[in-house]
């Protein structure tokens, strides 16, 4: 699993990529959604996407709702649907229902998680994405 890691504080990175390692997960970084769309636009064009985006909200230069709206954008212009679009996991502070329907409706992805994030909830999403077995 190829997986894209967009988070602004290096703990949070790190803590995610060891639960990934679980996985044998191939982890990729960006500390902010402008980096995010490079990354994910890259992927595309060498033509190994990202089948996984761990998205934080609040980074520089572009939030995750921006880039989690320019990743659907761009797959929509590539003509980029249903089971493969990358799926992309909101993982944030924000719990509010403001923050969780614009990124649930509005922008289309396919889970939220709270930080902390502890490694059987992450688990959990990733077996409902169909990503990973039932068995951690």
């Amino acid at each position: 699993m190829k997986v894209l890691i967009v988070e602004d504080e290096v703990v949070s990175q790190k803590l995610l990529m060891g639960f990934m390692e679980a996985y044998d997960a191939m982890c990729h970084q960006a500390n902010n959604g402008k980096k995010a769309i490079e990354a994910f636009q890259e992927a595309l064009v060498t033509g190994d996407p990202y089948d996984l985006i761990l998205l934080d909200i609040m980074m520089p230069e572009m939030d995750g709702q921006q880039a989690l709206r320019e990743i659907r954008r761009i797959e929509a212009q590539k003509g980029i649907g249903g089971a493969d679009m990358v799926k992309i996991v909101m993982v944030t502070a924000l719990s509010d229902a403001k923050n969780v329907m614009e990124a649930l409706v509005k922008g289309s992805c396919e889970g939220y998680l709270t930080k902390p994030v502890y490694p059987q909830r992450l688990h959990e999403m990733l077996v409902h994405l169909g990503l990973v077995d039932e068995k951690p």
